[in-house]
C-alpha cells in the first residue's frame, strides 16, 4: 500500500542497479523532492538530476549529518549491496557505539535479512522512519497470475511448485530467495552470488550436459518467510530474464504482491522474443493460484 505520509524529507538510499532511479523518479512523480544517499562503489546510475551524495557503505556518521542537514525524516532502502563493509569501514554514530559489538558479529555471520534488519534499526534510532520500495513505487509489484509470455504447461506447474517449495526452505535459513527447477529435480539455490550468477551457472551445466537438454524449467523467487517488508524485496528485470532464456528455462514466477519487476515494458518484450512465461504466484490461494 502507497504512503500518504510525507511529513519530512525522503531520502533513498542507493545501491546498484536501476532500482533506487525508478523510486526517486516515483517519488518525483509524486510531487517529492527526494535526497539520494549513493552508496560508494555501489550506486551505479546518474542521479545528476536530483540532490545527492556518496556515502561509503560503513559511514553510518555520515549518514547521520547528511539527514540532520537536509530535514529527512523518511528512509527507502533499494538496490543491491554486494559487499559488506570491512571493520576498519565502519564508523558509527555516537548512538551505535554500545550496539557496535552486536553490529559486527551482525555483519561477519549475519545472514542478509539479519543485517537488513540491523541496518532498519539503525535508520530508526536515527530517528527516520523506513519504508518498502512497493510503497513509495506500488507499480512496481508483480500482480496474481500471467504477467506476460507463455500459457503454462503442466510440467511448468510442476516445476513452480517444487521451485516454490525450495525457495520457501531456502528463505528460511536466510541464505536467499531463489530456487530452479527442471524436470521436477531441484537443480540450483540461490546464494550469496545472486540470481544472475545462479542463472549463469545454469546455463553452463546445461551447455556441460549436466542438465537435461529436453526440459526447460523455472526459476522461481519468493520473499523469506521472516522478511521485513521493508527491504530486499525479490526483484525481476530485464538482466534476470535475459539469464532465464540463456539457461534455457521456460520461464520465471515469483511472488505477487512481494516482489518487483523493473523495467516492465522491456521484460515482457524479452518474453515475446525468447517464448518465456512471467507469472505472479498467490501462495495464499489454492494451488498457488496457477491455472
Amino acid at each position: 500500500m502507497e504512503s500518504s505520509d510525507t511529513s519530512g524529507r525522503l531520502a533513498i538510499i542507493a545501491g546498484h542497479g536501476f532500482l533506487p532511479l525508478y523510486v526517486a523518479e516515483a517519488a518525483r512523480e509524486r510531487g517529492e523532492n527526494p535526497y539520494i544517499i549513493v552508496l560508494k562503489n555501489e550506486g551505479n546510475r546518474d542521479f545528476s538530476q536530483f540532490d545527492h551524495s556518496f556515502v561509503g557503505v560503513g559511514d553510518a556518521l555520515l549518514i547521520q549529518s547528511i539527514i540532520k542537514k537536509h530535514g529527512i525524516a523518511r528512509v527507502v532502502l533499494s538496490g543491491g549491496v554486494h559487499h559488506r563493509p570491512e571493520v576498519s569501514e565502519i564508523r558509527p554514530t555516537f548512538g551505535a557505539l554500545l550496539r557496535l559489538p552486536g553490529i559486527l558479529r551482525t555483519l561477519i555471520s549475519g545472514g542478509d535479512d539479519a543485517v537488513l534488519r540491523m541496518v532498519i534499526s539503525l535508520f530508526e534510532s536515527m530517528g527516520c522512519k523506513v519504508y518498502g520500495v512497493h510503497q513509495i513505487a506500488p507499480n512496481l509489484l508483480a500482480e496474481v497470475g500471467a504477467i506476460n509470455g507463455s500459457p503454462l504447461t503442466e510440467y511448468d506447474r510442476r516445476d513452480i511448485r517444487v521451485a516454490a517449495h525450495a525457495a520457501k526452505i531456502l528463505g528460511e535459513l536466510d541464505v536467499g530467495q531463489g530456487a530452479i527447477c527442471v524436470g521436477g529435480r531441484v537443480v540450483a539455490l540461490e546464494g550469496v552470488e545472486g540470481t544472475d550468477a545462479m542463472l549463469m551457472r545454469v546455463a553452463e551445466l546445461r551447455a556441460a550436459g549436466r542438465i537435461s537438454q529436453r526440459k526447460k524449467g523455472v526459476l522461481v523467487k519468493l520473499c523469506k518467510p521472516q522478511q521485513d517488508l521493508r527491504a530486499d524485496l525479490p526483484t525481476i528485470g530485464p538482466a534476470t530474464m535475459r539469464g532465464a532464456a540463456a539457461a534455457g528455462l521456460a520461464g520465471i514466477a515469483v511472488e505477487a504482491g512481494r516482489a518487483l519487476v523493473v523495467e516492465r515494458e522491456e521484460c515482457i518484450a524479452i518474453t515475446q522474443q525468447e517464448g518465456l512465461f512471467l507469472y505472479g504466484l498467490d501462495l495464499a490461494a489454492k494451488n498457488m493460484g496457477l491455472e
